[in-house]
């Protein structure tokens, strides 16, 4: 109780405290209100009202709840708590930890309809799912209607830092409930910026401010209303969980095993060398990075029944989140070496469901660590967390192409320990040779293939190597004269080259949206504009038309209806941000003057030439997904009726040179063609990329190349080289059909 604590400590809300209440007083419509709370004649309460408040202090609890309500027809009444605990023995199971939760909150009621209350208390009292905190939410909602909620950290002065209090706001209960807003704010937030955003939380009728927001559905009496629980912003983040493939709940995934309570220990402790023992494992056993924490002479040991044990792969949660604790929750995977153990009631032991894979069981864990994992419980720090609302917590579901990054993120991973395992033992063995020379022999030569290893992957980080090595061959083969040019130094020769580079780099990745919009059924404007060129014989597109198309990605409403792993969605990323646009567009004017014979004085060329790449490769940096998308030259189709599947001979052309090996793949579709480029997707979907894009030997140079429709004359089709500009003419009424089939021509 109040008169409890130690005299002379006597704590005060902050400045900025002070105001928010005030402000949130006034803007239910009443004045300055009078603070009620309890203490005895000659005493100081712990929590000190603002002096400029008028204040009532009652000697005891039981008179608050009847001056309350003689005080509420005429005036808002701001309870302060004593923030006092009743002794343990006057607590039951089920009920409030302190009376002042308990009795006076409970027995308050409103003098009329227009009846203000406010009251003080620890922010456990609104999040907690306690049976006590949502028995007494149950019973408030009887007479009340809570209208605003006000989260602060450190909120109290005189109080642990680390404390988060609630002021809560309510209006006598009517039929047409209002809107809940709810608030968070820190001591650490600039105050200025908090009072601000405060003001505009108080005059929305929906939506959100940075601190705060107002629910979209009033949460039901007894829901927690933890600030993270009926956020907006965490709502959306909820629906968009299925982006990954799909969501299910962690109870369908994982089973909880039974724990042992700390209360009942003295039935089943017992010491480390008794027969049977095993380790008992609680939340503190839990490490943040996910490992369990070795043995000490704390470690509790005891005799389980076998239902208790636990088994590798299981998984153990911390039950309590401590406020030092990551944002996500503490959770281990269990190992051999962890067991034989058992739990206790501080963690929550969960076993994977039969039929769960790994990448079910990797991805589970990476979610359970992440903060929103948590937000979407709502679970504040210091409070337990229950079994049944972590089974409730919905889980996304990795589909086949992100489970299969994870695989090789996961191999990845592996790898690098394994080659950090193999330097460690290297670095270790110099000095135990026989000889010097033996020793240096052989440190040389297998510190070689470490070495080449390093290198090789350092590459991977040099965006130059990739688009060398893992761009469809049309980039990849003029990234590589770019590269030969800009190296011997600035030259006309050089900035020609990065500004082909640049219209190859948008002619490709324009075709592929053309050819995707067209198996999708979108139609795009920016393709009826390349028809009409088509069309009226003149010149073939060029650098603007690619442009235009790929703007149009960017903005289509049309495309936004797509599966979210659709290809078009990356392709809309490479000029919907305004970097990648203005570099594009610095690229397209130089583009034009060089085509209207407006030539760079050679005295401004080294800086021309350096900003034109320095252009260029943002925009290939924003087009990385290209090196997950091989351009596929099927050579061969076998359909096997049988088996309902297609074996294809292809040649995967990525990288700078177009000679690459045959390889094979299995694919359950009847519906591809031999002779014919394909884009496969991340997914590794195949798509058809004739007649936009056409594969041949081209007549020039001999070489493989890859061709675009340039110009269509009367009776003939005239295609042009990505690779190397060569045209050549096509008098087939095939490729012709297959253009007016498209609605090119």
């Amino acid at each position: 109780m109040a008169e409890e604590h130690a005299e002379g400590r006597v704590a005060v809300l902050t400045p900025l405290y002070e105001r928010l209440v005030m402000q949130a007083l006034m803007s239910l419509g009443t004045s300055a209100p009078t603070v009620l709370t309890i203490c005895r004649p000659g005493k100081k309460p712990l929590l000190e009202a603002p002096a400029q408040w008028p204040v009532q202090h009652e000697p005891t609890w039981e008179t608050l709840p009847a001056r309350a309500t003689e005080l509420l027809a005429s005036k808002s009444v701001l309870l302060m708590p004593p923030w006092g605990r009743i002794s343990s023995a006057k607590r039951s199971a089920g009920k409030a930890p302190s009376q002042w939760e308990d009795a006076v909150l409970r027995s308050c009621r409103p003098a009329s309809s227009d009846s203000v209350l406010g009251f003080l208390v620890p922010s456990q009292l609104c999040a907690s799912e306690a049976p006590w905190a949502v028995a007494l939410r149950e019973a408030i909602a009887e007479h009340w209607d809570t209208l605003l909620v006000v989260y602060g950290h450190g909120a109290m002065q005189g109080f642990d830092p680390r404390l988060e209090t609630a002021a809560v706001f309510l209006r006598a209960r009517t039929v047409d409930q209002p809107p809940l807003k709810i608030f968070r704010f820190s001591a650490r937030d600039d105050e200025a910026a908090v009072e601000k955003d405060f003001q505009g939380l108080l005059a929305r009728g929906g939506g959100r401010t940075r601190h705060g927001y107002v629910a979209r559905r009033r949460p039901d009496p007894a829901a927690s209303l933890a600030f993270d629980l009926h956020d907006p912003d965490i709502e959306d983040r909820r629906s968009d969980l299925a982006g990954f493939g799909g969501v299910r709940l962690l109870g369908d995934l994982y089973h909880q095993l039974p724990t042992l309570h700390l209360a009942d220990a003295k039935n089943w402790t017992c010491s480390a060398e008794d027969p049977g023992a095993v380790r008992l494992l609680g939340g503190r056993d839990v490490g943040r990075d996910g490992t369990i924490a070795p043995v000490t002479e704390e470690t509790l040991w005891g005799r389980v029944p076998e239902s208790h044990l636990l088994a590798p792969g299981d998984l153990l949660v911390r039950s309590v989140q401590h406020p030092t604790d990551p944002g996500g929750f503490v959770v281990a995977e269990l190992t051999p070496q962890d067991l034989p153990a058992a739990a206790t009631h501080m963690a929550i032991p969960l076993r994977p469901r039969p039929g769960l894979d790994a990448q079910q069981r990797r991805f589970a864990v990476l979610f359970l660590r992440m903060p929103l994992a948590r937000k979407l419980i709502g679970l504040q720090a210091g409070l337990h967390l229950g079994g049944s609302k972590l089974r409730a917590l919905p889980i996304p579901q990795p589909d086949e192409a992100l489970a299969k990054v994870l695989d090789d993120v996961t191999a990845a991973r592996t790898r690098r320990e394994e080659w950090q395992e193999e330097a460690d033992s290297l670095l270790a063995s110099v000095f135990l040779d026989r000889t010097a020379a033996a020793a240096r022999s052989r440190i040389i030569a297998s510190g070689r293939g470490l070495r080449l290893r390093v290198e090789a992957a350092s590459l991977l980080d040099d965006l130059g190597h990739t688009v060398r090595t893992r761009f469809p061959y049309p980039v990849a083969s003029r990234w590589r004269e770019t590269e030969a040019q800009t190296s011997a130094g600035p030259s006309q020769g050089a900035y020609a080259a990065v500004l082909d580079t640049t219209e190859i780099l948008l002619c490709y990745t324009a075709q592929l949206a053309l050819a995707l919009a067209w198996s999708s059924g979108i139609e795009l404007g920016s393709a009826t504009a390349i028809k009409d060129k088509l069309s009226a014989g003149r010149g073939g597109p060029g650098f603007g038309d690619w442009a235009f198309v790929l703007q149009e990605v960017s903005t289509s409403r049309k495309l936004r209806a797509l599966p979210p792993g659709h290809p078009l969605h990356d392709l809309r990323s490479l000029l919907d941000n305004k970097e990648t646009a203005q570099a594009r567009q610095r690229l397209s004017d130089r583009r034009n003057d060089q085509a209207h014979l407006r030539r760079i004085d050679p005295v401004d060329l080294p800086r021309a030439t350096s900003e034109a790449l320095a252009d260029l490769t943002c925009l290939l940096e924003a087009a990385r997904f290209l090196a997950d998308w091989p351009l596929l030259h099927l050579t061969t189709v076998r359909w096997d009726a049988l088996t309902r599947t297609a074996a294809l001979e292809y040649r995967e052309l990525t990288g700078d040179h177009p000679v690459v090996p045959t390889r094979t793949m299995t694919v359950p579709r009847n519906d591809l063609e031999a002779g014919s480029l394909y884009l496969r997707d991340s997914d590794h979907e195949l798509h058809l990329l004739r007649p936009f894009l056409v594969g041949r030997d081209c007549p020039t140079c001999r070489l493989w190349s890859t061709f675009h429709v340039d110009r269509a004359p009367k009776g003939k089709v005239i295609l042009k080289s990505l690779e190397h500009g060569h045209v050549v003419e096509d008098a087939s009424l095939a490729l012709r059909a297959s253009l007016e089939h498209v609605q090119l021509l």
